[in-house]
């Protein structure tokens, strides 16, 4: 294990160049490609205004602010709940008002997303474990982050056809 990481190191500068290369501006024959896509190698809020290639009927976190959100080119105030492409206003004004009444509209959708991602805010906040009874009954899976990278793990999951849920606290909110 230790010998692969100095091979993949030395590798890296020759797959950057690689990368980086350019079809001949002349040769008519070989339009410009696009490069692949590296944005697996930015941090996760990097990536919230990368991806603008999405279906009109898929919902796209482009921006957040201390009281709301913005969602394919529609600013929201307060929290949100989002189901697949479904969303709607949430309740809970900061994260201790998140409780398994809060989140009871996963006793009922069907399909169950695979992951709920819950943004606690400003600060990644530990879960009720109540809460995070209740969700592991419904079957889904559970991640707890900051807001700002709970809406851009929303869009990655979602791009990529997942059934993903997100339950987002304004940015603001810091308890």
């Amino acid at each position: 294990m230790t010998a692969v990481r100095p091979k993949a190191v030395s590798a890296l500068p020759s797959l950057m160049r690689a990368l980086r290369k350019e079809y001949p501006k002349h040769n008519n024959s070989h339009p410009a490609q696009p490069l692949p896509s590296l944005r697996r190698a930015f941090s996760l809020y990097d990536q919230i205004n990368l991806i603008d290639n999405v279906p009109e009927d898929q919902l796209r976190f482009q921006q957040f602010t201390d009281t709301g959100f913005k969602v394919n080119g529609v600013h929201y105030d307060g929290s949100l709940l989002c189901v697949g492409n479904l969303l709607m206003s949430w309740a809970p004004k900061k994260f201790s008002e998140v409780t398994p009444e809060s989140l009871s509209i996963f006793q009922t959708v069907s399909p169950v997303p695979e992951i709920l991602v819950i943004g606690c805010g400003r600060h990644i906040q530990q879960v009720n474990p109540e809460v995070r009874q209740f969700i592991r009954s419904t079957g889904m899976k559970l991640e707890a982050v900051d807001s700002r990278n709970a809406a851009s793990t929303y869009n990655i999951l979602n791009e990529e056809g997942r059934i993903v849920a997100a339950a987002l606290l304004p940015y603001g909110v810091e308890s």
